[in-house]
C-alpha cells in the first residue's frame, strides 16, 4: 500500500516532524543524564557504601545493561505494536522515579535494584524513538535526523557530570558541619535533583502525535493493528528468559531440534557462567574480592554477578533469535540472516564497549590522577562531552547523508574514519600529567569519535522494513548495552582490582580498535546487496508488502 505523494510531503520532515525529534533528543538527554549520574557519584558512594572498583563497575555497566538489553528487546516489540509516545512517555516515568528513588539507597543491594529498574525503563526509549524518527523522516534526511537524536547521548553525559559536579560540590561545602535536609549526602541529594524532573516531560511526550508507519516511505504493512499489544510484549519476554523460552518454543511450534538447541544452549551458558566466576575470582586480590551473599556455602561474589548477568543476556538473546526464526520469519532473515546486519551491529557494540568503559571511569581517574575536583570536572569534563558531542554526531549525520548520495556505503566509510584518529589522541590523554589538556584531549575525542553514530543507526534502519525498525533498533542497543555497557565499566573495574592500575585498565580498551575497523570493512563490501536485497528477501520468508 502507498501513501499519496502530497500527504507525506506535507507532513514527512516539516516542522512537526522537527519539534518531535527535539522533544525526543530531550529524553535522550534526560536518558543518558540519569544513566551516566554514577560517573561523578562513584567516588563518593564507594566511600560511604564501602564499594570495590569492580562493584562500582557493575552498578555503572552490567546490573542496567542486563535488563535495559532484555527488556529492549521485548520494549522494541511493544514500539512495533502499541502507541509509540505512550511506549517513552511510560519509560521515562519510571527511570526517572528510580533515579529519585536511588537516593535512598543504603547498600550495594538497595542501590543495583534501583539501578535495575532506571534499566527496565530506559530501554522503551530509544526503539520507539527510533521507529518514529523512521517515519517522520525521508531515508535521504534520515541520518541527520538520527544524529540530532543521538546527539543527547553526549549531552545527557556531559550535563549529567556537569550538574552532578556542581550539586555533590555545592552541597558538601553548604553542609560541612551537618544541618542537611533529611540528613542527604551530597550523592543522595544529586539522585533526588536529577531524577525528578523526568516526571514532567514524560507528560509532554505521552500528547505528541503518532504518525502512520511507513509514512516516510510510502510503504505500509499490510494487516490488522496488533489487538493485544502487551501479551505481545510479555510473550517477548517469554522467549528470552531461560527456562520459559522452551516453554515458548513449543507452545510457536518449533522443532525438536530446535528446543534441543535451546537446551544446550543453556547448559553452555551456565557452564561459562561459573569458570569465568571462578576465574576471575582467583585473580582479584583477596582484600577487593567482595562477597555478596553465601549460598548453600557457595560465596557469591561481585564476579559472580556479572557473569550470571552476562550468561543470562547472552542466552537470552540466542533464544530470541530462535523464536523469531519460528515466530516471524521475514524479521529474522532481514536482521540475523543479514550479515551486514550483523557485522553492523558488531561494530556499534565494541565501539560501545571502549565508549561507555572510558565514559564511566573518566573522571575517577581525573580525580585519582590528577586531582580533578567535581566541580572543575563537571565543567572541565562535562561540556567537553556535551559540545564536543553535539557538534559531533550532529556533524557526522550531515557528512554521512551527503556521502551516501555520492557513495551508497558513504555512511559506513565515515564511521571507519571517526573509530581511527581517535585513537592516538585518546592514548596521548592518559600519558599527560596537565589536567588541561587532558581535558582538551577528552574533547578531541569526542568530536571526532561521535561522528559514526548517526551513520551505524540509519543503516540498520535502511536494511530493515518500516514495520520492524523498533525491533531492528532494539537489537542495536541490546548489543551496545548488554555487550559493550555490561562489560566495558565492569572489565576496567575488574583489571584495576587486578593490577591497582586504573590507567592501564582504561587504555586496555583501546584493543578493540582493530577489530571494529575489520567489521566495519567488511559491511562496506556488503552493504550495497544487501540494502537493494531487503524488500525481496521478506517477501520471500513471507512478508505482505
Amino acid at each position: 500500500m502507498s501513501v499519496a505523494a502530497s500527504e507525506r510531503t506535507e507532513r514527512v520532515g516539516g516542522p512537526y516532524a522537527w519539534y518531535v525529534l527535539i522533544v525526543l533528543m530531550v529524553v535522550y538527554v534526560f536518558n543518558f543524564i540519569d544513566r551516566s549520574i554514577l560517573t561523578i557519584l562513584g567516588p563518593y558512594i564507594q566511600k560511604d557504601l564501602g564499594l570495590s572498583d569492580g562493584q562500582i563497575g557493575l552498578l555503572s555497566g552490567t546490573v542496567f545493561a542486563l535488563f535495559y538489553g532484555l527488556f529492549g528487546l521485548a520494549l522494541g516489540r511493544l514500539a512495533d505494536t502499541w502507541v509509540r509516545t505512550w511506549t517513552i512517555a511510560l519509560g521515562l516515568s519510571i527511570w526517572s522515579g528510580m533515579t529519585a528513588l536511588s537516593g535512598f539507597a543504603t547498600s550495594f543491594g538497595t542501590l543495583a535494584l534501583a539501578r535495575v529498574g532506571v534499566g527496565v525503563g530506559e530501554a522503551s526509549a530509544s526503539p520507539a524513538a527510533y521507529s518514529l524518527i523512521g517515519d517522520w523522516f525521508p531515508k535521504e534526511k534520515r541520518a541527520t535526523a538520527l544524529s540530532v537524536y543521538s546527539s543527547g547521548i553526549y549531552i545527557g553525559a556531559g550535563l549529567s557530570i556537569l550538574i552532578s559536579g556542581q550539586v555533590v560540590g555545592r552541597w558538601a561545602r553548604a553542609y560541612a558541619h551537618g544541618g542537611a535536609p533529611f540528613g542527604l549526602t551530597a550523592w543522595q541529594a544529586a539522585f533526588f535533583i536529577i531524577g525528578l524532573p523526568g516526571l514532567v516531560l514524560a507528560v509532554l511526550v505521552a500528547v505528541m502525535r503518532e504518525p502512520p508507519r511507513g509514512l516516510a516511505d510510502g510503504l505500509l504493512t499490510k494487516g490488522p493493528r496488533e489487538p493485544h499489544p502487551f501479551a505481545k510484549m510479555f510473550a517477548e519476554l517469554g522467549t528470552i528468559i531461560p527456562p520459559f523460552t522452551i516453554f515458548t518454543l513449543r507452545r510457536d511450534g518449533a522443532s525438536g531440534r530446535v528446543i534441543r538447541n535451546n537446551i544446550v544452549g543453556m547448559v553452555v551458558a551456565v557452564v561459562v557462567a561459573v569458570a569465568m566466576t571462578q576465574w576471575t575470582d582467583t585473580l582479584v586480590p583477596a582484600a577487593k574480592l567482595k562477597v555478596l551473599a553465601t549460598i548453600g556455602g557457595a560465596a557469591i561474589t561481585t564476579n559472580a554477578i556479572q557473569w550470571a548477568a552476562m550468561a543470562i543476556g547472552v542466552f537470552g538473546v540466542f533464544a530470541w533469535s530462535q523464536s523469531l526464526s519460528v515466530r516471524d520469519k521475514p524479521l529474522h532473515e532481514l536482521i540475523w540472516r543479514t550479515p551486514t546486519m550483523l557485522l553492523v551491529t558488531g561494530a556499534g557494540t565494541l565501539i560501545s564497549l571502549g565508549s561507555y568503559a572510558v565514559g564511566a571511569w573518566i573522571f575517577i581517574y581525573a580525580f585519582r590522577f590528577l586531582h580533578a575536583t567535581p566541580e572543575g570536572a563537571g565543567i572541565g569534563l562535562g561540556l567537553g562531552a556535551a559540545f564536543g558531542g553535539l557538534i559531533g554526531t550532529s556533524l557526522g549525520g550531515v557528512i554521512g547523508d551527503a556521502w551516501k548520495l555520492r557513495s551508497p556505503t558513504g555512511r559506513l566509510k565515515l564511521t571507519l574514519i571517526a573509530t581511527i584518529f581517535p585513537v592516538p589522541i585518546a592514548l596521548y590523554a592518559y600519558q599527560t600529567n596537565s589536567l588541561p589538556l587532558f581535558y582538551l584531549c577528552y574533547f578531541l575525542v569526542v568530536l571526532i569519535g561521535t561522528l559514526w553514530l548517526g551513520g551505524v543507526t540509519s543503516t540498520m534502519q535502511d536494511l530493515v522494513l518500516p514495520r520492524m525498525r523498533g525491533t531492528a533498533g532494539a537489537m542495536f542497543f541490546m548489543g551496545t548495552t548488554l555487550i559493550g555497557l555490561g562489560n566495558g565499566p565492569y572489565l576496567v573495574g575488574l583489571i584495576s582490582d587486578i593490577t591497582g592500575n586504573l590507567r592501564l585498565a582504561i587504555m586496555l580498551t583501546y584493543l578493540t580498535a582493530p577489530l571494529v575497523w575489520l567489521c566495519l570493512l567488511a559491511a562496506i563490501r556488503l552493504l550495497p546487496a544487501a540494502e537493494a536485497s531487503r524488500v525481496e528477501r521478506a517477501r520471500a520468508a513471507g512478508e505482505l508488502i
